[in-house]
């Protein structure tokens, strides 16, 4: 049940973090109330997740799925470029994500 809650929270980092895009410095109403109830989400369901995996797994599955979310959603609905630079980032961080659950595992 960790797992399922660390990817659900993981999800919701992306969609707070398009919201927050969107809310445009917090200026505006509905994307800025998305944003906050969906970072709580995403914090609350972190924190159950927390209670039975390790810290660094956690966080770092947390984040990852959240950078990288964020680098496809900036791609396929916002129109931000699609760079050698960026996309050996975001490999990089999918890289580190395995390396991690597979130390976990050992």
């Amino acid at each position: 049940m960790a797992w399922f809650y660390l990817v659900a929270a993981g999800l919701l980092e992306i969609v707070w973090a398009y919201s927050m895009k969107q809310s445009a410095g917090f200026s505006r109403l509905t994307p800025s109330i998305i944003t906050l109830v969906t970072m709580t989400a995403s914090f609350g369901l972190l924190a159950l997740a927390m209670r039975s995996l390790p810290l660094g797994t956690s966080y770092m599955v947390w984040t990852g799925i959240g950078a990288i979310g964020a680098f496809l959603v900036g791609i396929f609905v916002l129109g931000e470029l699609i760079t050698p630079m960026r996309t050996a980032a975001a490999l990089l961080i999918v890289s580190g994500l395995v390396l991690m659950q597979l130390s976990s595992n050992a």
